[in-house]
């Protein structure tokens, strides 16, 4: 049943571009009728000057929202207060206001956890894992791999200095995170996991974030990116190589679940939000 809106509902908006894309106003918005909140989710396309006084916009006046690709750091600065995975990472996907104030979270953080378990069967702890990107997206996923004790993490990026920036803010003596210009780079060994945390993949024609045949050998594939039109393509190429892979869905799930008590303070509701994102795709 559709929940009328009136002037009390509550506004909460995915803040990036692209957003067309996004599978995230079904999921919430069937979590928000299953929760019986007073709620609508909807995405709005913006660029990098924009999302600062958009999402404090929001926020003030009783609103609460998402951020995407490209525009977490930046939200990350427009924000009063960060949680510890925000302040962590730099990065902020996830806003609302509290006491006066506009907090800030990193619910990927979480996402990218819960979604290497579910592909795994296990924690990262003790594994080496191969990460591409040095973003946003890539800060939450190291991040997360370091507060959960990965053996070693390696980060392949075009933009080495991004790369450089990336590992020394993480890198700790349980945990190092070693930098590479390209997979060719990698050296031997065998990998548990390689994470595209690019956004190669978002656009129809994208390169592929890791070239499966240069890749080191690799046990699982976690790729950020979804697609509405089924697989990506690199999970496509890496289970086609006998890798097991999964795409961006299980984490976009998971950090909705943490946005959605931080925005309504009480626990999402799972099975509506998997129901959605299952018929939605």
């Amino acid at each position: 049943m559709t929940r009328a809106v009136t002037a009390r509902t509550r506004l909460i908006a995915l803040l990036g571009d692209p957003v067309s894309h996004s599978l995230s106003p079904a999921i919430q918005n069937a979590a928000m009728r299953a929760a019986r909140v007073d709620g609508v989710y909807v995405a709005l396309r913006c660029s990098a000057e924009e999302v600062g006084p958009l999402l404090r916009a929001l926020a003030h006046a009783g609103g609460a929202g998402n951020v995407t690709v490209p525009h977490k750091e930046a939200a990350a600065r427009a924000v009063d207060r960060r949680t510890e995975a925000a302040e962590a990472t730099g990065a902020c996907n996830c806003f609302w206001q509290d006491g006066g104030e506009v907090w800030g979270d990193n619910t990927d953080v979480e996402g990218v956890a819960a979604a290497i378990r579910a592909l795994l069967g296990r924690s990262v702890t003790g594994a080496r894992v191969l990460v591409a990107g040095a973003g946003g997206g890539a800060r939450a996923v190291v991040h997360s791999l370091v507060r959960h004790g990965a053996e070693e993490v390696v980060v392949v990026n075009r933009t080495h200095r991004r790369a450089v920036e990336l590992a020394r803010r993480f890198a700790t003596e349980r945990t190092p995170v070693r930098v590479v210009g390209s997979a060719r780079e990698v050296g031997g060994g065998t990998f548990d996991l390689a994470v595209n945390a690019t956004s190669l993949g978002l656009r129809e024609g994208d390169a592929l974030p890791l070239d499966p045949a240069t890749l080191p050998p690799a046990d699982a594939a976690l790729d950020l990116v979804y697609s509405r039109a089924g697989e990506t393509p690199w999970v496509r190429a890496m289970r086609e190589r006998g890798v097991p892979a999964a795409d961006g869905r299980e984490m976009l799930l998971m950090q909705g679940a943490a946005a959605f008590r931080r925005w309504w303070g009480v626990d999402a509701p799972l099975e509506a939000m998997r129901a959605a994102l299952a018929s939605s795709s």
